[in-house]
């Protein structure tokens, strides 16, 4: 239903978006706001502080709320929380990029990190691909790889892929029809001589322009697209920066959402290996944020 409204919202008119990054060390701020006519109007507003999860009790990384205004009169609809929304849009972008560019029925996928972004990829991704038969888990903790992989014994009730951690992450990509990075990474890990051709790769982490979890090779080897070029180029490092040293151009990214849904854009053929960048734009949050809000309404 979210990768659905994804695409639908993306049949509508571009948007107007906007961000704002603020923050001390590696904690973060980060507001967006989105305008999309016939649609609506959204903030989302959410810190990230990296070290909460670590904390007794545990508390969410990602904490914060949207905000939702009527296309026609401009006034507050909703208050909704902010996890919620980014729980699902982040998903639902990497599901959508992944329904648009990888190959028909992968059988392997390999996540990459071990926290509450990379346990929903491994719960999302079957029910859009059941051909996966192959979960695999790689983080640079190995105990937490392993006890994310142990989470998800008896999850699929004997119908859904087989999850486990993976100890060597270049077998473990060379192996991979799909690979999902859901990281805090600030230095690229994955390289790009260790994928196979026709693989998809999904860049989730990277979030600033100091922030890469791929190397240059995964990008020269690749086709790049992007969920939106207003929302990565310039903002995210994974992008920025090799378009800084010259490594891509920004003709190197071959399309976004808008082109990839009209069929305007996609991969060039069944060995080429896909890149997409998830950058998680506020204009996604508002499509997200319109569907928890009709949902709510419909029940209530």
């Amino acid at each position: 239903m979210v990768v659905e409204a994804l695409e639908a919202g993306h049949r509508l008119a571009a948007p107007e978006i906007g961000d704002l990054l603020i923050g001390s060390g590696d904690k973060k701020l980060l507001s967006r706001a989105a305008w999309i006519e016939r649609l609506g109007i959204a903030l989302k507003s959410v810190t990230i502080f990296p070290d909460n999860p670590r904390k007794t009790p545990p508390l969410p990384s990602v904490q914060g709320a949207v905000i939702l205004f009527d296309i026609e009169t401009g006034a507050p609809s909703a208050v909704i929380d902010g996890g919620l929304v980014t729980k699902w849009k982040t998903v639902a972008d990497s599901l959508l990029g992944a329904k648009l560019l990888a190959r028909r029925e992968p059988k392997t996928l390999l996540v990459c990190g071990a926290g509450t972004v990379a346990a929903n990829l491994i719960e999302a991704y079957p029910m859009v691909f059941p051909s996966i038969t192959t979960v695999l888990v790689w983080n640079r903790t190995q105990q937490r790889a392993e006890d994310l992989a142990a989470s998800f014994a008896g999850k699929f009730a004997g119908k859904g892929p087989s999850v486990n951690a993976a100890p060597d992450l270049a077998s473990a990509v060379s192996e991979a029809d799909i690979v999902a990075t859901a990281t805090m990474a600030s230095e690229p890990f994955l390289k790009g001589e260790w994928l196979k051709p026709g693989a998809h790769v999904d860049l989730i982490g990277a979030y600033t322009p100091q922030m890469r979890e791929a190397d240059d090779a995964v990008l020269t080897r690749g086709e790049i697209f992007v969920d939106s070029r207003k929302t990565t180029i310039g903002h995210i490092g994974e992008i920025q920066i090799p378009l800084d040293h010259g490594t891509i151009t920004k003709d190197d990214i071959r399309g976004e959402f808008h082109d990839l849904v009209a069929g305007k854009a996609g991969r060039s053929s069944d060995q080429a290996i896909t890149v997409f960048k998830n950058g998680g734009g506020a204009h996604l949050d508002l499509m997200v944020a319109k569907l928890i809000a009709k949902v709510m309404a419909a029940a209530s």
